[in-house]
């Protein structure tokens, strides 16, 4: 029966893999979607994202503006400046330093730096005491430098910046991390978790579909070979596409996207392996049960992005509502959604996913009894 299964599973996971649809879905729309969705989502929410302001500074501003466009950047802001000023009241937050800034400011005069913005929430008031800290550093900054009658220049300011501080605030991260994934840490293994699944949905449970109108399981069913060896063989062979097919987003995912699995690789493995299975079981499950091609694609591809989107593949989870993030524990994308995010991103051991990977290996086997009571040659 082995010698039997392992033969099957060969064929038919080399037939699988020469297929052009096959090839496309496995191999080069998961390395788009890894660029295309982390590119788009690299800032959601990321400790690294900028928020953009439009600057208008008049030409005889002065260097004192350019000390208050430096504040800005410091304070986490993409500062742009723009030619015309369509271009600028485009901008949601927008801020406006008056002409003649520097001379004014050194002569005395009181001076109005004006901030607009777009919408009244919170980040409105983060923008005025980012605004307003940029502008007091400055004009701390101004005291130190013409303190004793000196002169308030652009060189004397760049000194002071050199100077060594005498009282500096260290911040680094306490703890687990809390912030959800974003960018590729996103990207890389929801997309790998979608078009796994897609896969074996469409080409894994099309071709069982397929092999059943065109007679090849009826004479399966009639040669030596056992019922049991021919399931395990079918099983064996999409099962191997599926090792490939998360072997090779990994390594793309690392290489070209600088992905990071974290120092627990093995536990990653283990669940992967565990949902590869699963995915596996499902898409036969599905074929078996299909009873035209177009039928089996058609729900193949609507359950898979049903499940990708509900299970956090598309976005993290944990930005979703509580009652989202309690269905998705539900379904296979979600669960091990759940346990890649706990090991690669929120620094978890593997003891803490070890009912993932109990859940997804016992579903995996109750599928195969399933599917090993119900298969149809015909």
């Amino acid at each position: 029966m082995l010698r039997d299964a392992l033969f099957l599973a060969r064929m038919d996971a080399r037939y699988l893999l020469t297929r052009r649809e096959t090839i496309l879905w496995t191999f080069v729309m998961p390395v788009i979607f890894f660029y295309f969705i982390g590119t788009i989502t690299k800032n959601a929410g990321g400790g690294d994202a900028r928020d953009p302001i439009a600057v208008s500074v008049p030409a005889d501003a002065g260097f004192l503006a350019g000390q208050v466009i430096d504040r800005l950047k410091a304070a986490n802001y993409r500062v742009v400046r723009p030619e015309t000023r369509r271009e600028f009241e485009e901008f949601r937050t927008r801020l406006e330093i008056p002409a003649g800034f520097t001379d004014a400011v050194l002569a005395g005069k009181p001076q109005k730096i004006r901030l607009t913005r777009t919408g009244k929430d919170v980040g409105a008031d983060y923008d005025r005491v980012r605004l307003t800290r940029a502008v007091y550093t400055v004009l701390a900054d101004l005291v130190v430098v013409t303190a004793g009658g000196g002169e308030a220049t652009k060189e004397r300011f760049a000194a002071l910046e050199r100077e060594p501080r005498t009282l500096t605030l260290e911040v680094k991260t306490a703890g687990r991390r809390i912030d959800p994934p974003t960018g590729f840490e996103q990207s890389v293994p929801g997309t790998m978790v979608m078009f796994t699944l897609l896969v074996m949905f469409t080409s894994g449970a099309v071709s069982l579909t397929i092999e059943r109108h065109q007679g090849i399981l009826r004479r399966l069913a009639s040669s030596p070979m056992s019922r049991g060896a021919v399931v395990a063989g079918k099983w064996g062979a999409r099962m191997a596409v599926g090792v490939i097919q998360i072997a090779f987003a990994m390594i793309a995912g690392t290489v070209i996207f600088h992905m990071r699995w974290g120092s627990n690789l093995p536990a990653v493995a283990l669940v992967l392996l565990a949902y590869g299975a699963l995915a596996a079981t499902l898409g036969m499950l599905l074929g078996n049960f299909g009873r035209t091609e177009g039928q089996v694609i058609g729900f193949g591809v609507i359950l898979s992005n049903v499940l990708a989107g509900l299970g956090g593949c598309w976005w993290p989870i944990e930005v979703t509502p509580w009652w989202a993030q309690k269905l998705a524990l539900f379904l296979p994308t979600g669960l091990t959604m759940d346990a890649l995010h706990k090991l690669v991103n929120f620094g978890a051991s593997p003891a803490e996913v070890v009912p993932h990977f109990l859940v997804l290996t016992a579903a995996a086997l109750a599928g195969m009894w399933l599917l090993a009571r119900s298969f149809r040659f015909q």
